[in-house]
């Protein structure tokens, strides 16, 4: 499908109103992205999945052009937000896919609201809290960003580091260069309360995981320096009878990094629950 041809839509939500991009027609398809990342990380799986499914990218809370977050949020209310843009576009279910942040409010939404949810594709996820790195490292690169404000070039450099691994960074200039125009373009308050929202204050949700019924696809890149391997297999293990999947060649926005890859998995994956 030409991207051209997705409509912008606009929902006002617990968490400020949500820009969304809806095009496609059948069974809908949620995309909800990584933290510093608006819907069109997910540019690959609109080209592959619009002819079959109603495709819904998500500008998350303070990200892309939806409102600016004006203060820390809950992954319950993350999981609020996807209920109210499936009320107001009509849609009784969705199949979810989620990268990163994307990843965890999707496992807490089909934990919430298994009615609501078809299968589930968790990506570069945890459901784990946080070390102490990730509460340390982050509120510093917050408060940075704070006092560097309108200076973006000291903390692009990080966001690269920590997203993307050695293949995308020496083989794939233009995923480098998505990922940096992204970065740039996220308000700095708004950052700040998404990053520290989602890294430093997040919740263990291994045991909500266990709740969830629906099927689920939990996909790990083998280059993620964020979320490695073996903290979201622990997520996948949390989950009953999840799939766990490793990618070779991808970090942590493997969507973006691998896009054909991960749209075989989920093709995959549907037809397996079909």
């Amino acid at each position: 499908m030409d991207r051209t041809l997705m409509e912008d839509r606009y929902v006002d939500t617990v968490l400020g109103r949500i820009r969304l991009r809806v095009g496609g027609s059948g069974p809908a398809m949620l995309f909800w992205p990584s933290l510093l990342m608006d819907g069109m990380l997910w540019a690959g799986q609109v080209d592959h999945f619009a002819a079959r499914f109603r495709v819904v990218l998500v500008d998350p809370p303070g990200h892309g052009a939806s409102s600016p977050l004006t203060k820390p949020f809950t992954f319950d209310q993350c999981a609020a937000v996807i209920v109210e843009i499936l009320d107001a576009l009509g849609l009784e279910r969705t199949h979810l896919i989620g990268n990163s942040w994307g990843g965890m409010i999707g496992g807490t939404f089909a934990a919430l609201y298994p009615d609501r949810v078809g299968i589930s594709v968790l990506m570069n996820a945890t459901a784990s809290p946080a070390g102490l790195r990730h509460r340390l490292e982050y509120p510093l690169l917050a408060r940075s960003a704070q006092l560097l404000r309108g200076i973006r070039g000291p903390l692009v450099k990080p966001v690269i580091d920590a997203f993307l691994g050695p293949t995308a960074r020496r083989t794939k200039p233009e995923v480098v260069a998505a990922v940096n125009d992204s970065v740039r373009r996220v308000a700095i308050d708004s950052g700040r309360h998404a990053v520290l929202s989602v890294v430093p204050h997040r919740p263990d949700q291994r045991e909500l995981f266990g709740r969830i019924r629906t099927p689920v696809l939990v996909v790990a890149g083998i280059e993620d320096a964020t979320f490695p391997v073996a903290e979201t297999r622990v997520m996948a293990e949390a989950i009953p009878g999840a799939r766990f999947v490793v990618l070779e060649g991808a970090a942590h926005l493997a969507a973006l990094e691998c896009p054909a890859e991960v749209n075989a998995l989920i093709d995959e994956f549907l037809l397996a629950q079909s």
